[in-house]
C-alpha cells in the first residue's frame, strides 16, 4: 500500500471505458483508482456501489477517478 504523501509507481492501463489511463498524465492531481478483479463477486459489487454512492464527495475533492477492470478470473479459478 502507498502511504499517504509517497508516489505510485507510474502505469498505464484502461479504464472502465475503454480509454488509456496513465499516472504520469494526472501528475499533481488526487487520483482515486479502483480495481475490480472479481467484479461479479459480492466484495467487489459493493465496493463498486460504494464508489458510484460517493461520486459526488470525491468530485467536489477534485479527484479524478478511474475503474479498472484487472485480467478477468473464472469462478474456477478464484476457487481453486
Amino acid at each position: 500500500m502507498i502511504k499517504k504523501d509517497n508516489s505510485a509507481p507510474e502505469f498505464t492501463l484502461k479504464d472502465q471505458h475503454g480509454q488509456t489511463f496513465s499516472l504520469a498524465d494526472m501528475k499533481g492531481k488526487k487520483v482515486l483508482l479502483s480495481f475490480h478483479p472479481l467484479a461479479w463477486t459480492p466484495v467487489c459489487r459493493d465496493q463498486m456501489l460504494s464508489l458510484e454512492k460517493n461520486f459526488d464527495r470525491f468530485s467536489k475533492l477534485k479527484y479524478r477517478s478511474s475503474g479498472n477492470k484487472c485480467r478477468p478470473y473464472t469462478i474456477q479459478e478464484s476457487v481453486g
